[in-house]
């Protein structure tokens, strides 16, 4: 019996040890990681807060988003295409920002 279970804990442990290490080597790619997302906070809030002082209506309606790489993603409405393009310059200005994607779209009824 004790050898029965004993072998059944190895078989567990083997099939198990494959994606342990894979969920290790991702984690920072996993946004619950602590690290990854105080990185991420931290540049997001930055933007934000960048964009808040700019006092560009239409930017309110910009949301920002960063990955652990310091990638940024704007996505929203601008009401005019300079508004969109300010909002990509101050993001791409800001410390710790590798890349800037931007989906934002301009909407001169908004």
């Amino acid at each position: 019996m004790k050898s029965q279970t004993l072998k059944t804990l190895f078989v567990v442990a083997a099939l198990a040890a494959p994606a342990l290490v894979l969920a290790a080597e991702d984690r920072d790619a996993d946004r619950s990681h602590p690290k990854a997302f105080v990185k991420d906070s931290v540049i997001t809030t930055k933007i934000k807060s960048k964009l808040a002082a700019e006092h560009i209506k239409s930017l309110g309606r910009v949301h920002v988003d960063t990955d652990a790489n310091g990638v940024v993603w704007l996505r929203g409405t601008a009401r005019t295409q300079e508004a969109a393009d300010q909002a990509v310059a101050i993001a791409r200005g800001t410390e710790g920002v590798t890349d800037v994607h931007s989906h934002i779209t301009v909407r001169h009824d908004d």
